[in-house]
Parts: structure tokens; sequence; C-alpha cells
């Protein structure tokens, strides 16, 4: 009995050590052909690319909101909303950092989702966008203000050209280090993967270190 408890303890040792096999590029991830400038020094930079209009970026949200919670603290995340060519994007993206301005982006990120998502509610134009946020205790002068200012503007036009420098081919995708995309339809995968790749780099960045 000892030796058939043996044999299946290391049978499923065996599985479960295939099953964390190393990550390869070219199918769990990309490398990008031109890696990009991390602005958080001396951390591993996680970007996230979205939108509030993709229902796959809804999917993903609690999942990665659970990630989040489990960050190294040698990682750094940061979220970008973009359009990548869709109008009701473009307007989300800059209704995002209009809400970042007026500091509501934090408490009203997951029932934008939700209202977008499961309850159906059109949040495709300013116009929208505007009477949603004053129901949800956004001032609306402010909220209004940053929607259309010059700050908002540049934000989201940085965003886009971000999305075009790393070459995002849709969303939800993400960035690690400034040299490695993770996008595709398993998020529990896409997760798992950028775990890897935060270590990677930091058994690499140590090495240089030595």
């Amino acid at each position: 009995m000892r030796l058939s408890v043996s044999f299946v303890a290391l049978a499923f040792l065996g599985l479960f050590s295939s099953s964390q096999a190393s990550i390869v590029a070219g199918h769990d991830y990309e490398v990008l052909s031109t890696p990009q400038r991390q602005e958080s020094n001396g951390k591993f930079e996680v970007v996230e690319f979205f939108s509030w209009g993709c229902p796959h970026c809804y999917e993903f949200y609690p999942k990665l909101s659970r990630w989040l919670a489990t960050l190294p603290k040698d990682a750094s995340f940061k979220r970008v909303p973009v359009g990548l060519g869709h109008p009701e994007w473009e307007a989300l993206a800059r209704a995002y950092y209009a809400l970042q301005s007026t500091g509501d982006v934090d408490r009203l990120d997951s029932q934008i989702f939700e209202d977008i998502h499961k309850n159906h509610v059109w949040l495709y134009d300013e116009a929208s966008i505007t009477a949603w946020v004053g129901k949800h205790g956004v001032n609306v002068a402010r909220f209004t203000e940053a929607f259309r200012s010059f700050n908002v503007n540049m934000n989201a036009g940085q965003a886009e050209q971000k999305a075009e420098d790393y070459r995002v081919p849709g969303v939800p995708a993400l960035t690690i280090a400034g040299k490695y995309m993770v996008e595709g339809g398993d998020h529990a995968k896409m997760l798992s993967t950028s775990d890897q790749l935060i270590a990677m780099e930091r058994a690499e960045d140590k090495k240089a270190r030595n």
C-alpha cells in the first residue's frame, strides 16, 4: 500500500510539474521588437491595456483585481484605457481620464463595467456619460471641464500612441517590463504567464547585478 501511495504521489507531482512548465515565447507571450521605457524606476512594470466597452475586459476585471492583490512589491501596475479605432471606446477612454481628474475613477470603475455589460446602459458618448456620472455623485461641471480639457486630450492621445508603440493587437492585454506582451482568451493563463515573466525578469536582473 505504501508503494502504491508513493507511486500515486509521484505521478501527481509529475502532472503538477508539467502544468507549471516553462512558458514559451511566440506561444504564451510575445517579445516586443522594440523594448519600451518603463515609467516605474526600479520596478517591473505591468501595464493593462483595456476598455470599459470591451466585454472581454469586463470578464477579465475580477480575475485581474484578485491577481493584483498578490502583485509582488518589486512590480508596479498601470492601466491604459484605449479606443483602438472604436469611437465609443475613445469616449470611454476620455471619461476614464476625466474621472481620474475628479478623483472618482476608482470608486466608479466596477460600476461602469457592470452598467455597460450587465445592465446594458448606453455610455458611449459625452452626453450619456455625463448624465450617468452626475447620477453617481460626480460634480458634473468639473467632469465636463475635465472631459474637454487639454490634459484629457493629451492623456487619451498618449494612451493611443502607447498602444501603437506596444503593437497591442486587442484587449485585454498585459505588458511586462516593457519587453513582453501577454494577451489571449484564457485569462487565467494570461495572469500565470505574467507571474512567470516577472519572475524571469527578476532572475535576470539579479544575475546582471552579480
